[in-house]
């Protein structure tokens, strides 16, 4: 990480005033804002804002130390209702607050003339001034393969408060940060000890809020409405969606809200970010703790897809390594000869990636010089032909040992993890698994880790492992473990594919989302679900973000009816396969032993390739949702890029699972495209021509889709 020097201060007077600003107008999603980052002095110098024209966070210094703003400028929305603690901390057994007020008269609320008779919560903490400087990257990126280009680190303004426990020598920054051009704060903090003696960090809640409820209710109901935000942690492991399955955020009743609607005050009107477990960890004298990062967006609408387009973006600029997306193709051999022949065929069609798949007989833990030299040479040939090259290493899901497993805490044995077992990552097999990795990726040249099984939060009640103390520090320890060697590969710009939420960790890829098994469906069902889930993918993941599947050969059962094998006599449905995820703009697994096995099957191959590439830039854009499929008329997509300037704003892409053409007036939303009045309007790369869009920036825009196929339209100023 990149460390730019502060400077500390403590008053407030070389900093610009703040001034509430009025509503632009502008629309974020598809109009650049013209304020940049900023954190200016407000109050008299009381308060510090550090706000970039969409979001405003106002942190009290004076009096006490606390968040009395969190404002969605565009809407005016205020999130906050009452003062908390900016941090509490378990220290060596004992709960203790950084910031916080006491005095507020009611908590459903905080009028302006209250602020200046609160009074600082008891803390052993002080607060001993602030600091400003430019965002800084948490990691490093090789930049080794087209992307979007986006800034690294992005452009924005860090604001970092410091407080001191002077009678133990502890020193504490709690750091915010906003960023150019999207309505997000993060925050995270920085526990130094500077003391004599070691402290030990049982617990943390980086986070506590005292939202304004979103909905109020004399009852109990079964579901609460939340606010209008989107909170997502680097903290995040268990899963393939992009929220972090809830590993660290908990919404909690408030019991100082005493004058809330709720009749048994249960409702939930606290948020509080905290990791579940430990960390646990001992700091000595001289050591730094870092916490994970907290991202809160603050949505302008409840409408789902500007919902989705704002966390889409915010991915996109926090893990921008996400719009990394090469052809790849899942080789299920490791033979010599059958993978260069697969090497020669993938950069013949402008495939990108050879990726030697799960079952290919690749085991990368074995760092002989002869399993070295052999994928050396692999890699080697694929790299003279343009291609990326790696593979495939399941991780978690299996059993070692008993002296190397997760151990249960409440059975003192192995098993009941979350995939049944697993190892343990602090254990001397698991460091020894990470050291292993690193040193075949080094010395083999590979570009590529599919790693499966990654670290799914798995506690382990062993205090025998050298990685770890024990329970308490466990989940911390090994998330640091395997983070470690996603940074490194971030940095040197091996592609990651990563089965879980780790892309804030550097992952380039997850799964889409969808269920393994039904690839052993009739292949005519595969392309309905394949829709469907990449329908579904993409409300929260950008297209290059998330990998489907294609069975080229059999994939868990189904035989000849589910498989594409062989190629040539399947043409229909390998086409087929190739439009579903192209025109989506994702990426799939094409697992199987050949890219095509006869000059037709060839040609079919680079055409759908070629026709990609030719609309890459839009197909890779984000995607408005039109109609989901199900088998009983059109399915669809709008992809829109509102900063294509003169170039493709909008392309749809369509299809028809019937088995005759039909014709059909699809609403198109162009304004998600930042496209208004007269557009050029283009079918299928032809000859375009001019279309009126109405006032609401809905064209409803006929188009003929053939039988069983697709078509596409494309549009621009």
């Amino acid at each position: 990480m990149v460390t730019l020097p502060v400077l500390l201060m403590t008053l407030t007077s070389n900093l610009p005033m703040w001034q509430n600003p009025a509503p632009t107008g502008t629309d974020w999603l598809t109009r650049p804002v013209a304020a940049k980052s900023q954190v200016y002095q407000a109050d008299g110098g009381k308060s510090l804002v550090i706000a970039n024209g969409l979001v405003a966070r106002t942190i009290r210094i004076a009096g006490f130390t606390g968040t009395t703003g969190l404002r969605q400028l565009e809407t005016e929305e205020e999130f906050i209702r009452a003062v908390r603690p900016e941090l509490r901390l378990t220290l060596n057994g004992t709960e203790e607050s950084i910031g916080g007020a006491t005095g507020q008269p009611n908590h459903a609320f905080l009028r302006p003339e209250w602020v200046d008779s609160m009074a600082p919560a008891p803390s052993a903490f002080a607060y001993e001034g602030f600091s400003t400087q430019a965002v800084a990257e948490r990691f490093g990126w090789g930049r080794v393969r087209p992307s979007e280009g986006r800034a690294w680190p992005p452009a924005g303004v860090e604001l970092r408060l410091k407080f001191r426990d002077a009678t133990r020598g502890l020193v504490a920054e709690v750091c915010y940060e906003v960023y150019d051009q999207l309505p997000l704060v993060s925050k995270r903090f920085i526990l130094r000890n500077e003391g004599e003696t070691s402290v030990r960090l049982d617990r943390y809640v980086l986070e506590t809020l005292a939202f304004v409820e979103a909905e109020s209710n004399v009852d109990e109901t079964a579901r609460w409405t939340l606010p209008n935000w989107a909170i997502l942690t680097d903290y995040a492991f268990g899963g393939m969606g992009t929220n972090d399955l809830n590993q660290t955020l908990a919404y909690r009743p408030d019991p100082e809200y005493l004058t809330q609607v709720n009749y048994e005050r249960t409702m939930p009107a606290l948020l509080e970010v905290a990791p579940k477990a430990g960390p646990g960890v001992t700091l000595a004298r001289g050591e730094t703790f870092t916490s994970f990062r907290a991202f809160e967006l603050l949505h302008d609408s409840r409408d789902r897809e500007r919902q989705g387009l704002g966390v889409r973006r915010m991915m996109r600029m926090l893990a921008p390594w996400g719009t990394e997306s090469p052809l790849m193709m899942h080789l299920t051999t490791v033979d010599d000869a059958k993978v260069r022949e697969a090497i020669d065929q993938a950069a013949s069609v402008g495939f990108e990636m050879i990726i030697l798949s799960f079952g290919s007989g690749l085991n990368m833990e074995d760092t002989s010089p002869e399993n070295i030299a052999k994928f050396k040479r692999l890699a080697d040939y694929a790299k003279s032909k343009g291609l990326d090259f790696g593979g495939y290493s399941l991780l978690a899901s299996r059993s070692i040992s008993f002296e190397d497993d997760a151990i249960n805490p409440k059975t003192g044995k192995s098993g009941g993890a979350r995939f049944g077992y697993s190892p343990c990552l602090g254990s001397k097999w698991g460091i020894s698994y990470f050291e292993r990795i690193q040193k075949f990726i080094e010395e083999t040249g590979f570009t590529i880790l599919e790693h499966d099984g990654s670290y799914p939060g798995d506690v382990c009640a062993s205090t025998q492992h050298p990685g770890h103390k024990g329970l308490d520090d466990s989940q911390w320890t090994q998330f640091q473990q395997i983070t470690k060697l996603y940074h490194w590969c971030r940095e040197r710009g091996v592609y990651l594919n990563v089965p879980d939420t780790y892309a804030l960790q550097g992952a380039n890829k997850t799964g889409m989302g969808y269920r393994e098994t039904n690839w052993s469906l009739p292949r005519a069902e595969q392309h309905l679900h394949a829709r469907q889930n990449l329908f579904d993918g993409t409300w929260d993941k950008a297209p290059t973000m998330g990998w489907m599947f294609v069975p080229l050969v059999e994939y868990h059962g189904g035989g000849p009816a589910a498989t594409i094998e062989p190629l040539r006599e399947h043409l229909a449905d390998y086409r087929q396969h190739l439009y579903n995820n192209l025109g989506y703009g994702a990426q799939a697994c094409y697992r199987g032993m050949r890219l095509y096995d006869s000059p037709e099957t060839q040609a079919a191959v680079i055409e759908a390739v070629q026709w990609f590439k030719r609309h890459r830039a839009i197909l890779e854009a984000d995607v408005i949702h039109l109609r989901r499929a199900d088998g009983r008329d059109w399915d669809g997509i709008l992809h829109v890029d509102p900063f294509a300037g003169k170039g493709t704003r909008a392309m749809a892409v369509l299809y028809n699972p019937l088995g005759s053409a039909i014709t059909r007036k699809v609403p198109l939303p162009l304004h998600f495209a930042g496209l208004q009045g007269t557009v050029n309007v283009s079918t299928e790369g032809k000859r375009s021509r001019r279309a009126r869009i109405p006032a609401g920036g809905i064209l409803r825009f006929e188009v003929k889709i053939p039988a069983g196929g697709f078509t596409w339209v494309t549009f621009g100023e």
